[in-house]
């Protein structure tokens, strides 16, 4: 069975959604290995607090049916659901700014098991550069345009001091960067046709002190 008709629409799905998606993805490869092989909206429901009719609705974006009374078959589900969402393809990328988030980031090998693959990072530190973290080769920034020679890379993840990020986000789109994943604070300024996914840490902390500020009094 083809699932390449599903990427062409996935423009189409609203960004909640997509957001959500891996949550029932994840949580559906723990209920597999619990042995079910079968899983309904309901029960995902349970577990995640998302209404069982929004989780339908999410799902009928992707192509996939649930049996009456029975659910949907749990290995039909992730397969189709890691396949909608772009992990089962590898993609390339290059990581910008080795500092503490940086290095975190090329340690954390469990980014392959969702389809990316940091393959080479660049900083200015002579201590840094011409080492290895995770494997992963550490050049120097001015490196960036013969490595892209080399990689066949479209994603930059960018994780730089903020003085510099629309600096180095301008030199990344420059040398054919066509997607920006973006953990500074800093909103970077990008042509329409390149894609940016900004992941502020610093934004979701001062959202999760406002809320427990106001549940304290």
């Amino acid at each position: 069975m083809s699932n390449q008709p599903q990427k062409k629409d996935i423009a189409k799905v609203p960004e909640p959604t997509l957001r959500r998606l891996p949550w029932y993805l994840s949580n559906v490869k723990l209920l597999k290995q619990k042995g079910e092989q079968y899983v309904s909206s309901t029960q995902i429901s349970k577990e995640i607090n998302v209404d069982a009719s929004q989780i339908a609705k999410d799902l009928s974006y992707v192509n996939i049916s649930g049996r009456t009374r029975v659910g949907y078959e749990v290995d039909a589900l992730i397969e189709v659901l890691e396949d909608f969402l772009g992990f089962t393809d590898m993609h390339k990328a290059f990581l910008f700014g080795v500092g503490s988030l940086g290095g975190a980031l090329l340690r954390d090998s469990g980014l392959k098991h969702f389809g990316l693959e940091i393959v080479a990072a660049f900083d200015v530190n002579p201590n840094l550069i011409g080492t290895h973290i995770n494997g992963i080769p550490i050049f120097h920034s001015s490196e960036f345009v013969n490595k892209m020679k080399e990689y066949d890379v479209h994603i930059g993840v960018l994780t730089v001091p903020i003085e510099i990020a629309q600096q180095i986000t301008d030199t990344m789109i420059a040398g054919g960067i066509k997607a920006v994943w973006n953990f500074t604070p800093f909103r970077i300024r990008v042509p329409e046709n390149i894609v940016v996914q900004n992941t502020s840490l610093y934004a979701h902390l001062a959202v999760m002190f406002n809320r427990l500020n106001f549940n304290e009094h």
